[in-house]
């Protein structure tokens, strides 16, 4: 007999492939409540903290400035760089996950730092791995202004890539949400493919459990495999910052990264999204679900699916945002819409899926 409390498979397979997001989950609530515990009143001008922890970055308010920080990492992309043997992409991958983080907060990025743990130091790697640092902050305009470079021989296999970034935003101009209303539209800009998440269930299904060499070429693909995972995240913050400035009903922007679209459900807003107008997504994923063997609401549950960037805005403003994504070579539409219920839940009707928390569950 099936448990009640499991409708689907997605901790069977990104569980068992090594990554408990339930477990990671638990932990956190206990670690935010210890670390929130002294943080200044907002108003404190010495580092009040604007935010409760689970947003994309936080804001300090440092002299009436908004400063807003985040950190994040390349995770196990770094994995798919050493079967190939190269290295010149991953450090777009660094800037893009966090620059796209602090976008979600209206913030305009401004510097980060970069940390590169290595097994053994190599002049090439690490020459390499600064080419994709540079480009990726030529992408988001932004400096590189220090790092750290550690060798951690017996600790660690291979290499793990990782940054922390600033930006600015003034306080009274923070988007998280909160002003979302029914009706809203959400529009969808496309991925790059598998971005940054993810790559640990794609890696156990290609490669593990599949058997494939990363030269391997599938006929749904026009790169081989390993060069479709290693295809850099798309950076956005020249879209996004253009969008706050000429669109004034922006509300929330969402980087879709682990858990999927659920990542709406982090705006301030007690809403839910009905997401019925969805593209069709990139061939990559339908080879993850079917030769991994993953149930379709767990697909939805760990990957972007194609959208690598929401943004939440007025309904009449719209085709203005779309013109704008365009001008900037993106491709977006519109993929759903704002429901008022208080459920904070997402709907994609077509693939009748239902998410709720960090789950999709067949609808």
């Amino acid at each position: 007999m099936a448990s009640a409390g499991r409708s689907d498979e997605h901790s069977d397979h990104y569980k068992s492939a090594g990554v408990d997001t339930d477990a990671a989950e638990a932990g956190l609530q206990k670690l935010t409540g210890r670390i929130s515990a002294n943080w200044p009143k907002p108003e404190d001008p010495n580092g009040g903290v604007q935010l409760p922890i689970g947003y994309y970055a936080n804001i300090v308010n440092v002299g009436g400035t908004g400063i807003a920080i985040t950190t994040d990492g390349i995770g196990s992309k770094s994995k798919i760089a050493e079967m190939l043997g190269k290295y010149d992409t991953v450090g777009i991958d660094c800037v893009a996950m966090n620059v796209n983080d602090l976008i979600c907060v209206g913030a305009k990025p401004l510097s980060m730092v970069d940390y590169l743990a290595v097994e053994t130091a190599e002049a090439s790697m690490l020459d390499a791995i600064s080419i994709g640092l540079v480009e990726g902050a030529r992408q988001a305009e932004i400096t590189i202004t220090g790092g750290e470079t550690a060798q951690l021989k017996g600790l660690i296999n291979g290499f793990d890539l990782a940054g922390a970034a600033i930006g600015l935003v003034a306080l009274d101009r923070i988007l998280v949400g909160q002003d979302i209303r029914d009706g809203d539209v959400v529009i969808g800009v496309e991925s790059n493919g598998i971005h940054s998440n993810g790559l640990t269930l794609a890696r156990r299904t290609f490669f593990e459990r599949g058997g494939y060499k990363h030269s391997h070429r599938f006929g749904e693909l026009s790169h081989s495999i390993g060069e479709e995972l290693l295809r850099p995240t798309h950076i956005y913050v020249r879209e996004a910052l253009a969008l706050i400035a000429e669109v004034s009903s922006v509300k929330a922007f969402a980087h879709i990264t682990g858990d999927g679209f659920l990542n709406l459900t982090r705006m301030k807003a007690d809403v839910s999204f009905v997401l019925d107008n969805l593209p069709e997504a990139p061939p990559v994923f339908s080879l993850i679900e079917r030769l991994g063997q993953v149930q379709h609401a767990e697909m939805f549950s760990v990957y972007n699916m194609g959208i690598g960037l929401c943004v939440v805005l007025g309904a009449s403003e719209a085709d203005e945002a779309l013109r704008i994504f365009r001008a900037h070579g993106r491709r977006a539409q519109v993929i759903g819409r704002v429901v008022a219920d208080g459920k904070r839940q997402v709907s994609i009707p077509k693939h009748r899926v239902l998410g709720h928390g960090k789950h999709f569950r067949p609808a």
